[in-house]
């Protein structure tokens, strides 16, 4: 992610703002040129300002405030490239499921954001009737009859469970499970990893076959391999090879690593956005230093990012730390791990 401009005073604005708050333009991300555009009233449509007065409309969406993406005025679509991808949602004449579903609406389109910006395929439900990608986000039965919903993937379907935007809800499950890490586009980052595995490993021979040297045989009975996980916890050397839940099944391992991969990209281009350099003043070890002078999205290898990502995330931690928070990214980066990142990122670069 990075910083935005409105582009009709300069100032400062951030990807989920849908007014700029010096000139008070109403905003509009526009997928096609990674913009956020201010935006004036013309008739049914609007006006980009400080860009030629190019014409667009706003997704559908804006009118539950749960999108500020733009549709190009020649478009059919009613929906934005992030939204036209939800297949169901919750009934949002619920105050409190409206307030949920909006949470869930910004992380996937920040999700969409890298998507897009790491050009990988992104066919919709319309487009690929069996294998396209949708959301559904459900909500368990108040009732508390029928099964609970499971967040998860099945061709091309990401389930997710409306309880997790509540906060409480999400934390509490996040002790049970003895997780370090859960957020909503954590969640969803996961989810998108098994997407594409689908999509762009099982179908490649030559990729299912490097898949397997790095995470395993995926031919494991799954189901069984998570009540194993479940009932025993990961193996005593995870740390060794996995990131936590990662180890249940190689399915898992490639959806955790997908997952990682995209919070390391993201972080690392929000750095570069911001100047931020890293350079400890208690040791002249260039190890602990970086700074972020490339494109995160099309670096020359893994290499390169973990060599600037591991500075930025230890000197982060230990600043959270200060105020008593839990550290932002609490993983070890082993190199087997980092060789399953590798083989994300040239997946990714070799499609993209």
């Amino acid at each position: 992610m990075k910083l935005f401009t409105c582009t009709c005073c300069s100032n400062v604005v951030y990807f989920e703002n849908r007014t700029c708050e010096r000139c008070a333009s109403r905003l509009g991300y526009f997928p096609p040129s990674n913009t956020l555009f201010a935006l004036e009233p013309d008739g049914e449509n609007w006006r980009s300002v400080g860009s030629r007065g190019a014409r667009a409309r706003i997704c559908a969406n804006a009118d539950y405030d749960a999108c500020n993406w733009l549709i190009p005025e020649d478009s059919a679509e009613t929906f934005c490239a992030a939204c036209r991808h939800n297949r169901v949602i919750p009934d949002l004449s619920d105050d409190v499921n409206l307030g949920h579903w909006r949470k869930f609406e910004l992380a996937k389109h920040h999700l969409f954001y890298t998507l897009l910006r790491l050009k990988l395929p992104l066919a919709t439900r319309l487009e690929d009737p069996e294998f396209g990608l949708a959301f559904d986000v459900l909500a368990d039965d108040p009732e508390g009859a029928g099964e609970a919903v499971m967040t998860g993937h099945q061709d091309g379907i990401i389930t997710l469970n409306l309880a997790e935007a509540d906060d409480a809800t999400r934390e509490q499950r996040r002790s049970e499970l003895g997780e370090p890490y859960r957020t909503l586009l954590g969640h969803m980052r996961h989810e998108i990893g098994h997407y594409y595995w689908t999509q762009l490993v099982s179908t490649d021979e030559q990729q299912l076959s490097a898949f397997r040297e790095h995470f395993g045989d995926e031919r494991r009975d799954y189901n069984e391999a998570l009540q194993e996980y479940y009932t025993k916890g990961p193996p005593p050397d995870w740390r060794q090879s996995f990131v936590a839940y990662a180890s249940a099944h190689p399915w898992e391992d490639f959806a955790e690593t997908w997952a990682h991969y995209l919070h390391i990209v993201d972080t690392l281009e929000m750095a570069r956005s911001f100047g931020i350099r890293v350079d400890p003043v208690v040791t002249d070890n260039t190890a602990y230093t970086a700074e972020v002078d490339f494109d995160p999205h099309t670096n020359t290898g893994i290499r390169q990012l973990i060599r600037h990502w591991l500075p930025i995330a230890s000197a982060v931690n230990s600043i959270n730390r200060c105020m008593g928070q839990p550290d932002l990214y609490p993983f070890v980066l082993t190199e087997p791990v980092i060789e399953k990142l590798g083989f994300a990122r040239d997946l990714i670069r070799r499609v993209g």
